[in-house]
């Protein structure tokens, strides 16, 4: 299906989902905000929230400052998501799909492109991550098969998980949205129930007698330690929030979209914060080895019994993760304009992610480094473009909606809209410019705004640079589209019937 074309595929009920961008008819539109709890709990609810908690604090805040400034961070990021996310249930599109409402048809690939390979980059490293688990699971329990000489899994074992993982992954999200929102819910019961029996195995640990002895930090700080929060976790799924709520019917309510999205995202991060907090605060030693390796480090505090179905668990949530990640980046290609079906996207998707898992399992030390200090500066990207199209939902709404905009130029749509790109473009220059990269490579064309002391600081090492650049879209934007008026209007005019009232219920549009 060419993504120049937006047409109406309707699911057959069962098997394999048809849809890809267009908008979902009002026929197939189903179900209730509550369903996107369970799809966003289980996304998020990873033992590797310990270690954000951690991060936070290591900005040099106390105990109680770092709790709340990480849940501030992420109620306020998760709010977002789930802000955009009523774009779905009003469109009947995918997220990035919707920003051609406010970037244009072309002018839209250039976002979406970052976001894209934000998405396959994060794939790659959860992939790695539920494969390494699940073998070093078994090198465990079989150390005379799956074993080398050193303790640590063998290839084969690797391998083996790598090879079910991907299996595992590719065919729910070729199958899409009904079989994963069953699946995401059934995970998040079982993930949420050992979570919480993995918590009360953990809290023994925590000296609760030393989390008084750090001192509060600055204001600047605290700030800083929200920005971090953002930036971890809600500022990342800024353009896939669409993407689960278009199923939805058209007249759904947005706060039940908004309290949803929000709650699913923010409650498993924000208890695992407060854990991570808590082990750093009063054993330092414990937190700095659980923020490099925090699978490997909290794992060894549990005992054997619970060591086993845990581990499990954890291969299982990464897994689910994947899932939704490799179904949005399928959506995120169709965006790009590749002439091709949802489910042949989610197969190309799981080869390109496949081959760079393999490259980090089997042949790089020093990639992943590299790759995470490279994803942490496509967030200014994809910030400043959820910034834009948050602001242009006032534009979209007194426009009805009109998935017409979505289409090309004279059916409804634009190339592009110069207000857009131009406020992405010099927001971007801005953000990258005041954030800051571990990488050497990547270090010397970022942060050329910032001083020796300001890299070193909290502008630095929170990377705030991120939220600024979204400021800086959003205020721009604004300025042009709503202040001086220099509004780029729906482009009709080889479509003239869409032009009033857009589409009636149900309406898909078709171009030729």
């Amino acid at each position: 299906m060419s993504t120049e074309e937006i047409t109406d595929r309707p699911n057959t009920g069962s098997g394999i989902e048809k849809n890809g961008i267009n908008p979902v008819s009002d026929a197939e539109r189903r179900g209730t905000p509550r369903g996107l709890f369970g799809i966003w709990f289980s996304w998020n609810v990873s033992i590797l929230g310990v270690s954000y908690g951690i991060y936070v604090f290591s900005l040099g805040l106390s105990v109680w400052q770092a709790i709340v400034a990480g849940i501030v961070g992420y109620a306020a990021s998760s709010f977002l998501v789930g802000v955009l996310a009523v774009g779905g249930p009003r469109t009947g599109l995918p997220t990035l799909t919707q920003t051609r409402f406010a970037f244009g048809i072309h002018g839209n690939k250039f976002p979406s492109f970052f976001a894209y390979l934000s998405n396959v980059g994060w794939k790659v490293t959860i992939i790695t991550l539920a494969s390494t688990t699940g073998a070093e699971l078994f090198a465990r329990l079989w150390p005379s098969v799956f074993a080398s000489s050193n303790g640590k899994a063998t290839v084969t074992a690797i391998v083996l998980w790598f090879v079910v993982v991907l299996a595992v992954t590719m065919t729910a999200a070729v199958f899409g949205h009904e079989l994963i929102t069953r699946i995401e819910n059934w995970i998040a019961w079982l993930t949420g129930v050992m979570t919480i029996a993995f918590i009360v195995i953990i809290i023994p640990h925590v000296h609760w007698s030393r989390l008084g002895s750090t001192p509060d930090g600055s204001a600047w700080a605290f700030l800083g330690g929200i920005v971090m929060a953002m930036t971890m976790v809600g500022i990342g799924f800024l353009n896939y929030g669409g993407d689960f709520a278009r199923y939805l019917p058209r007249r759904t309510r947005a706060r039940g979209v908004i309290g949803w999205t929000a709650g699913g995202i923010t409650l498993p991060v924000a208890v695992l914060l407060i854990l991570g907090v808590l082990l750093a605060g009063s054993d330092h030693a414990l937190g700095e080895a659980a923020a490099a390796d925090p699978i490997a480090a909290l794992t060894a505090l549990l005992p054997l019994w619970f060591f086993i179905p845990f581990s499990v668990v954890i291969v299982i949530s990464l897994i689910a993760a994947a899932i939704t990640g490799l179904y949005s980046s399928g959506l995120a290609l169709l965006a790009l304009g590749v002439p091709l079906s949802r489910a042949a996207t989610t197969v190309i998707n799981m080869v390109v992610i496949s081959a760079g898992a393999f490259y980090l399992l089997f042949i790089s030390d020093s990639f992943l480094a590299t790759f995470q200090a490279f994803l942490a500066l496509i967030a200014v990207v994809m910030g400043t473009m959820g910034g834009i199209q948050l602001l242009d939902f006032i534009r979209q709404r007194r426009l009805g909606w009109n998935v017409g905009m979505a289409q090309a130029a004279g059916y409804g749509g634009r190339a592009g809209r110069w207000t857009a790109l131009v406020s992405l473009a010099a927001a971007t220059v801005v953000g990258l410019g005041m954030v800051t990269s571990s990488d050497k490579n990547i270090g010397r064309v970022v942060g050329f705004l910032l001083s020796k002391s300001q890299e070193k600081g909290v502008i630095g090492q929170t990377n705030m640079g991120v939220l600024i650049a979204m400021a800086i879209g959003i205020v721009l934007y604004g300025l042009l589209t709503f202040v001086l008026k220099f509004d780029v209007p729906p482009n009709f005019s080889k479509a003239p019937q869409l032009q009033e009232g857009g589409l009636r219920d149900g309406e898909q549009p078709r171009v030729a």
